[in-house]
């Protein structure tokens, strides 16, 4: 079946068969539902724990409790990221007959289902909560993400290049244990003090790190055949990314890395 935009765009939905669109919706509705316990729990576990966060205003628990599942969040698609992308068979080249960037698993669908309902949910908080979560910036991000992994989702395509996206997830717990030892008091600690450390050679490792975004499927023969979906990728110099450079680089390239 083809739905043709009034852009002249093609997309093929024979890959979101009944079954796949289930599994994607019982992911998105389960990341919003995990959210919102995680941040639950952590408002009550803090409460019990630590002392001082009795102590914040409104707005600083609010943040405090919004870092938690976005911890949370981060460990599970970095850890899913990694069995997938290194531990799995799934994108392993000599493991299937079909190209790397075709390839999905049940897995690979329900982690990038969950994650969109984790954008969802943080979107709706910054919105909510608008400029205190964060700006602008933060809502065209997670506009962007949610855009690409869905996009991916429909496709059936490069869940591999989203996956390496969401593994540098990694470096995420240490910016937030960072940002509650600094609202705690103890950045004179040496816990924070590691944790920098840890921070610093995260940052290193992606470094230079090439992130390849979809952001438009079409027609190409030159790809892998005539009437196969490819994709447009937006690549990002994530490493200008994570030291917080404005001077971020975007490229446009096809599939066949044509500029």
């Amino acid at each position: 079946m083809e739905l043709t935009s009034s852009f002249g765009l093609t997309f093929f939905y024979d890959y979101a068969t009944p079954s796949k669109v289930v599994l994607w919706l019982a992911s998105i509705f389960s990341g919003i539902i995990l959210c919102v316990l995680v941040y639950t729990s952590t408002a009550i576990l803090s409460s019990l724990l630590f002392k001082g966060y009795g102590k914040l205003s409104s707005a600083e628990k609010i943040e405090w409790n919004n870092r938690g599942f976005s911890t949370f969040h981060a460990l599970f698609v970095s850890s899913a990221s990694f069995y997938l992308l290194i531990l799995s068979d799934v994108f392993n080249v000599n493991s299937h007959g079909d190209v790397v960037i075709n390839r999905s698993s049940t897995l690979s669908d329900a982690v990038l289902g969950i994650s969109i309902g984790y954008f969802l949910t943080d979107l709706a908080m910054i919105l909510w909560n608008f400029p205190a979560l964060g700006g602008l910036e933060y809502v065209l991000h997670h506009g962007l993400s949610i855009g690409s992994i869905t996009l991916c989702l429909l496709s059936g395509q490069v869940h591999i290049y989203i996956l390496m996206v969401l593994f540098s997830e990694s470096t995420t717990p240490f910016v937030n244990l960072r940002w509650y030892l600094d609202i705690a008091g103890l950045k004179s600690s040496k816990l924070y003090i590691w944790n920098g450390i840890a921070l610093f050679f995260g940052v290193v490792g992606c470094k230079d790190f090439p992130v390849h975004v979809p952001i438009l499927p079409h027609r190409d023969p030159l790809c892998r055949g005539e009437g196969d979906l490819s994709i447009w990728f937006l690549h990002l110099d994530y490493g200008a990314f994570c030291v917080g450079s404005a001077e971020h680089i975007l490229v446009l390239e096809d599939c066949k890395g044509h500029g």
